[in-house]
């Protein structure tokens, strides 16, 4: 299972669901190079301890949807791993992302992106 996968997809989610102070899109201005670093690494933390977590549960699925939906569904948005029709594994899935909490981005006055 490739890591450095799911963060991009993980991280490409997090820009594009979140917005900036106007309502716009994070991801029509900012770019992943404009994360803060401590974000940054929280995000590679986070990542992958729900990636070596829960192996076995995401065996078999595709790294930019474990990315994708762990950020959704961590944040609690209209649509993750339990909408996905994967039963019992969907529901592992929800319960295990809802344990690492909510987190929100927003744009620092340095132009950087905080966790």
């Amino acid at each position: 299972m490739n890591k450095i996968r799911i963060l991009d997809a993980y991280v490409e989610c997090a820009l594009w669901s979140s917005t900036d102070e106007n309502g716009e899109p994070l991801d029509s201005n900012y770019h992943p190079s404009d994360l803060a670093p401590e974000c940054l690494a929280q995000m590679r933390s986070d990542v992958h301890d729900f990636v070596d977590t829960n192996a076995d549960f995401l065996d078999g699925m595709s790294e930019d949807l474990i990315g994708h939906d762990f950020w959704l569904t961590r944040n609690r948005h209209g649509a993750g791993f339990w909408d996905r029709g994967l039963g019992d594994q969907g529901e592992a899935l929800t319960k295990a992302s809802h344990t690492y909490g909510e987190v929100w981005l927003y744009v620092g006055d340095d132009g950087q992106i905080y966790c």
